[in-house]
């Protein structure tokens, strides 16, 4: 099999009630939790309310586009906690049980294998540095808080540009958010078949992404070419139990 056919072969539905029986979450063993725990300084952004400036859903699907030309101006906190929050947020628990949970994007399963983090180089009141959207700290309310992860480095465009593989562009933008995959969440359920429903659920992110940006006047542009291990190294990741997936840079538009 060639390895076009085999990437093919990837892409094909496979038989998922049969091959569920064999399944982590089948044999009662406890699923993995919703989101990472919290070690680092947290911080609350405000809340969002009235920021929108298009709010028509046809004229929003005829404006996304991806940009890659952009300003040195800031964008705001809550720009930023809408942007985060239409990608992630924790709206409610699913069923009596609470063993899946809801949020603004679909998700096989409701597993959401993610976690969003974000390198925030130029938002205002805020200090440059790498931090995680700690989603579950504020469940069924429409508030953000980040968790400090480090500051960002004096030579960041460098580093930032050898991330994405060249994409100086990118380096411009005042976010940089990335999507990292934690896959266990969705092999309890789904085993090895889950694999190619969290690539999936990651382009719901991406597109969630793209149209919120674009209601709040932003420019962005969805990257899927980057340096793994430099990404996976920035943010902490071992490349395996959590690895990147997915990249958001989202900023003010040059016209």
């Amino acid at each position: 099999m060639s390895k076009y056919e085999a990437n093919r072969k990837f892409m094909h539905c496979p038989n998922f009630f049969t091959k569920m029986k064999e399944s982590d979450q089948s044999k009662g063993i406890a699923r993995p939790p919703f989101g990472k725990e919290v070690v680092g300084e947290l911080v609350t952004l405000p809340t969002f309310e009235n920021i929108l400036t298009e709010s028509s859903y046809e004229k929003l699907l005829d404006i996304r586009r991806s940009i890659r030309n952009y300003t040195t101006e800031p964008i705001s906190q809550e720009q930023l906690a809408f942007l985060l929050w239409s990608i992630h947020g924790m709206q409610d628990y699913r069923g009596e049980s609470k063993d899946a949970i809801l949020r603004p994007v679909p998700s096989g399963g409701a597993r959401h294998p993610f976690e969003v983090y974000v390198a925030l180089r130029n938002v205002t009141g805020l200090s440059p540095a790498y931090y995680r959207y700690a989603s579950l700290e504020n469940p069924h309310e429409k508030k953000v808080t980040l968790e400090y992860i480090k500051a960002l480095p004096a030579n960041y465009k460098r580093e930032m540009k050898a991330m994405l593989a060249g994409q100086g562009w990118a380096t411009n933008t005042a976010v940089v958010l990335f999507i990292s995959c934690i896959p266990y969440r969705g092999e309890w359920r789904y085993l090895d078949m889950s694999h190619r429903v969290m690539l999936i659920d990651a382009g719901h992110m991406g597109q969630n992404g793209m149209l919120s940006a674009a209601a709040l006047g932003l420019g962005s542009c969805n990257i899927a070419a980057y340096n793994q291990e430099l990404c996976d190294k920035a943010l902490g990741f071992d490349g395996s139990d959590e690895y990147t997936v997915y990249i958001l840079p989202v900023g003010v538009v040059k016209e």
